[in-house]
């Protein structure tokens, strides 16, 4: 699997509170492991969540001896949220402070996603398609009928998001599992990307691409160029 990962402060952020991880070798039990989290809060606080969660994360799934893919990732985020809700509990300038998360993984032929937030997660071959559901307020009102999928985009409220890392114990985590093809590309995001170019647009640079670090490039880009109006990154994995 080639994996790139890129993270970018965007145009109009003066913090960048996204935070990537991604490597193509074991990490404890898992084969592999792509992870982007989007954090929220205070110029301290949004950076300190997104970067804590995932290094928790992925120091719980380094010790833990669970080898079935979807319980290490469940356990791995509850154990983050427990981790940063209690940090946020410590320190008032914490107060308020959470992060979205998107992980998955690929064994044996099988791609395996949890998803908290507005992250995505998108699977590439010939199409582009979505796997993960965003949990936040525009999602629930397309889901009720009360807001059509082309208005999302400009809807004032695009950015409140419906679940969250650091809000409160338990959390509630969505979790996905895909059959893979042999050339399908794995994308991860934060919104910085999905916000800015079209999901066509991300089907087109991603399959013009001669390599993930290329797309990925070039897909941050793109979304700068179009106005870059939050932090913006990106994980792409090739199978």
């Amino acid at each position: 699997m080639n994996t790139y990962s890129i993270t970018d402060i965007g145009k109009r952020r003066s913090a960048n509170q996204d935070f990537v991880y991604a490597s193509d070798q074991p990490v404890g039990n898992l084969s592999n492991l792509l992870i982007v989290a989007d954090g929220m809060g205070g110029h301290n606080a949004g950076d300190l969540a997104s970067r804590y969660t995932v290094e928790s994360m992925v120091e719980y799934i380094e010790k833990t001896e669970e080898k079935r893919p979807i319980p290490i990732l469940s356990m791995a985020i509850h154990h983050a949220n427990e981790l940063v809700v209690a940090k946020a509990k410590s320190d008032k300038a914490l107060e308020g402070m959470g992060t979205t998360v998107v992980a998955a993984t690929v064994q044996d032929g099988y791609l395996y996603v949890a998803n908290v937030g507005d992250s995505r997660l998108y699977l590439i071959d010939q199409e582009i398609e979505q796997i993960t559901r965003d949990h936040s307020l525009v999602e629930e009102m397309i889901r009720i009928g009360e807001l059509q999928r082309k208005d999302a985009r400009s809807h004032p409220d695009r950015n409140v998001i419906t679940r969250a890392i650091g809000v409160r114990v338990p959390v509630r985590i969505d979790f996905f599992d895909v059959k893979l093809e042999e050339g399908d590309r794995v994308l991860l995001c934060s919104d910085g990307l999905t916000n800015m170019v079209e999901d066509e647009d991300i089907l087109q640079i991603v399959k013009k691409s001669s390599s993930p670090k290329e797309a990925a490039r070039k897909l941050v880009n793109e979304a700068n160029k179009n106005g870059g109006k939050d932090n913006i990154s990106v994980v792409l994995a090739e199978v």
